[in-house]
């Protein structure tokens, strides 16, 4: 096929797809929407989850019985001020007690203010259906100096024990990064990419850990110090329709990061960051993605995992209609050589990729030293379908990677309708691939001709990977 011709098929499929897609392009950006749900009150109405997502939301049926005003719990009436300077944070502890004691309770952040408090920590249990409304600006400190000595600089916002939370808003979370990201022991501040001397702790701006059923919806979060939206050991989580911003260079600002997190729905939003546009930690089982936008960004990550020869398991990932720009990586998987465990049943399923480094990637030699030495054991990578994966790549680096390991391949990859082209320059002919084992069901651009045919003998000898 010339080069001619892939790229004339390649403008029509990005026509069609942009059309299926149902999208819009507002400042430059595209913006997926999907059927939104009546409301009869003034909160900011969620999405439902596709029929086939693994979420299920917390039933609300009830909560609407007493009048809208009677459970709103405006910070104001606490003794926030909401000017900016103020140091509101204990007007949020006394509203959050006060929301988190009665059914259907709302913390409100009204609009037109910009409240800042420090680190805290909102407690549950509470009771059912508790919101956090966020329309107006939420604030972190301004950078380091500004931290309070008692304050964990680990993290911002925490939400613990909580069980069919929502936090929802028209209004926007800032994180106030920029300091943080300059502090010398960040990568880009020493010469060529290298870090100097100094204190490196910086907190992820939102937290959940050890909570279930809980919604994410409709904010504008951005300027993380380090990760934006976390999940540590939760079940059941919907986010949906969230902005996430934050500058390329700005360093660990994971987009949304889960971590021994079940049954996730990530829906319809837009990440640009500086490091993984989505990260998916050890632990992780029935994670659906769709209709999201990653821009200049890491890409969509799945671990890295078996650091420190710990064992790590990840099940049934889906990422489906998403696009990614501009961005370091694409899809990728990574492990460290000496773990344990198992990644199986990942799909991804119509990607739009634009000027992408690393477009497809599968690497069982992650390390972030030259020092790291080649070990026998490694996390098995099995059952991963790339289907319907389009769009141009940066020439640097091939657009598909199979780096698995010497001892625990990966295998049963299957590629269908893999059609990428250079953004500029000659098109790679050669995909790099070690260790993989696999099947073309269609021809590939450009074309894959290491990937390995059957299983290797090596599996049906290893007993348990311990998933």
């Amino acid at each position: 096929m010339t080069m001619e011709i892939a790229r004339g098929l390649l403008s029509v499929w990005i026509a069609v797809t942009v059309l299926s897609f149902n999208s819009r392009n507002v400042n430059g950006r595209t913006h997926f929407h999907k059927p939104k749900s009546s409301s009869s009150n003034n909160q900011t109405p969620v999405s439902q989850p596709p029929a086939n997502s693994p979420y299920s939301p917390p039933d609300s049926s009830g909560s609407n019985d007493s009048s809208p005003g009677d459970c709103i719990f405006d910070v104001r009436s606490f003794g926030a001020v909401g000017d900016e300077d103020t140091d509101d944070t204990a007007a949020f502890r006394s509203a959050w007690t006060a929301a988190c004691a009665v059914e259907s309770g709302t913390l409100l952040v009204p609009s037109d203010y910009v409240f800042t408090i420090t680190s805290l920590i909102f407690s549950g249990p509470c009771q059912p259906n508790i919101v956090f409304q966020v329309d107006g600006v939420l604030m972190a400190p301004d950078g380091p100096d500004c931290w309070p000595d008692t304050d964990s600089k680990h993290q911002w916002l925490v939400f613990y024990r909580v069980d069919g939370m929502t936090l929802t808003g028209s209004g926007s979370i800032d994180g106030n990064g920029e300091k943080w990201w300059d502090l010398p022991c960040k990568p880009h501040r020493g010469p060529n990419g290298s870090t100097l001397p100094g204190p490196c702790d910086s907190p992820a701006l939102i937290r959940f850990f050890l909570s279930s059923n809980l919604i994410v919806s409709s904010l504008k979060i951005k300027n993380s110090p380090q990760f934006h939206v976390k999940f540590d050991v939760c079940e059941g989580v919907q986010i949906e329709n969230l902005s996430i911003d934050s500058p390329a260079l700005s360093p660990n600002t994971d987009g949304i990061h889960v971590e021994n997190t079940k049954a996730v729905g990530i829906y319809n939003s837009i990440i640009a960051n500086g490091d993984d546009c989505i990260s998916i930690g050890t632990g992780c089982s029935d994670v659906d993605i769709e209709n999201v936008t990653c821009e200049h960004s890491h890409g969509i990550s799945v671990g890295s995992l078996g650091v420190h020869n710990s064992q790590a398991c990840v099940a049934n990932i889906t990422v489906r209609n998403a696009v990614i720009r501009n961005s370091d990586n694409g899809l990728r998987i990574k492990t460290w050589q000496g773990g344990m465990g198992a990644v199986t049943g990942l799909s991804f399923d119509t990607v739009f990729m634009e000027n992408v480094r690393n477009c497809i990637i599968i690497d069982q030699y992650y390390c972030l030293t030259k020092g790291c030495t080649n070990q026998t054991a490694a996390v098995f990578v099995s059952d991963v379908s790339y289907t319907n994966i389009k769009g141009t790549y940066d020439v640097r680096s091939p657009p598909i990677h199979f780096a698995c390991s010497d001892t625990v391949p990966c295998t049963n990859i299957t590629m269908s309708e893999v059609e990428l082209l250079p953004s500029e320059g000659e098109m790679v002919d050669d995909p790099f691939c070690w260790n993989a084992y696999g099947v073309l069901e269609t021809l590939t651009i450009p074309p894959i001709t290491c990937l390995q045919d059957g299983s290797p003998q090596v599996i049906s000898e290893i007993s348990t990977f311990g998933c």
